[in-house]
């Protein structure tokens, strides 16, 4: 009696579960996102709620962390983590905070994967003519820094939709961009920059899949490219673009956390860390729990990806395990 073999994922999902980073990291995202999910319920008060007299308001336990806040600051143990400089809820902002970046990780990677596997897809199965103009243009788009550019769209975005005049069709996507709080054009900004990493990528894959003897096999009995390509290349490939995309989750956080810093993220009083990180600077020597309390909600989001990202790399392909 033959045992059955055990499946490439779960063989990869139970190498997985062995590394501790990526366990943690997993766990943690999924507190996130639980978190996210839950905030009405969760979170100590509205995130866009104001009392003006308890601004700059921290608990008594941050006096024995930061004793240089005991002289001046006012206590209010009502505040968790305290209160903003009008009077906002420190602690619910954090959480409805992690509404917007947990999106970006989950919507860039749709995006960068959707545009990147089709194009890059194309451009290494038909080869020749066809790659080379294709892979050209993504070379003149590598040409231009991807965060300037984005910095450029997204000024052009808040400009040309300000002020559209009803009816029109720029009115309507303001409209849905305010809906959804500012977040249509950072999606939009990541989505044009994210895929030529992606596409890159996918053309080296198939360009190394594609001359295989099970493809060639495929061909000989007369399988069309549409279904050699969904039944043969992409089933086989799949894995390095996952984890690629699983790697890069941080820089999508940490692209739209900047856009905030700088002014150019979520519309307010939507609340994101960046935007958090940004208003607490301006009294961090004063008031750091303002700066501090976001930015560890950064860091840790980024941080869970990455281990996550890293467990992905070593669990499908065991001869990385350690590298870069």
């Amino acid at each position: 009696m033959t045992q059955k073999r055990e499946s490439l994922f779960a063989d990869a999902f139970r190498r997985l579960l062995r590394n501790r980073a990526a366990v943690i990291g997993g766990s943690i995202i999924i507190i996130l996102i639980a978190l996210a999910v839950l905030a009405p319920y969760i979170a100590p008060a509205p995130f866009d709620k104001q009392v003006l007299e308890d601004q700059n308001t921290i608990p008594q336990w941050l006096t024995s962390v930061f004793p240089t806040m005991a002289p001046y600051a006012r206590i209010s143990n009502n505040y968790p983590l305290g209160a903003d400089y009008v009077g906002r809820d420190l602690l619910s902002r954090i959480i409805y905070g992690a509404r917007i970046s947990l999106t970006v990780a989950f919507i860039g990677p749709i995006i960068s994967l959707i545009i990147g596997v089709t194009y890059g897809s194309i451009a290494g199965f038909f080869g020749g003519r066809v790659d080379n103009i294709m892979m050209r243009f993504v070379d003149v788009l590598y040409a231009f820094p991807s965060l300037l550019f984005i910095i450029l769209l997204m000024a052009f975005f808040r400009s040309t939709f300000s002020k559209p005049d009803p009816g029109s069709i720029t009115y309507a996507i303001s409209q849905l961009d305010a809906k959804m709080g500012g977040m249509l054009f950072i999606f939009i900004g990541i989505g044009l920059t994210a895929w030529e990493t992606m596409a890159r990528l996918t053309r080296g894959q198939v360009l190394s899949v594609r001359e295989k003897e099970y493809v060639e096999a495929a061909r000989t009995i007369g399988a069309t490219n549409g279904r050699i390509m969904f039944n043969h290349i992409l089933p086989n490939i799949v894995g390095p673009l996952v984890v690629a995309e699983t790697l890069a989750i941080p820089s999508y956080i940490s692209t739209e956390a900047f856009l905030s810093f700088i002014g150019l993220g979520v519309n307010p009083p939507t609340p994101s860390w960046g935007a958090m990180i940004s208003d607490g600077a301006q009294m961090v020597r004063t008031y750091p729990n303002q700066t501090i309390f976001p930015a560890l909600g950064l860091a840790i989001t980024m941080f869970a990806f990455n281990f996550l990202g890293d467990g992905l790399r070593d669990a499908l392909d065991p001869r990385l395990r350690g590298t870069q």
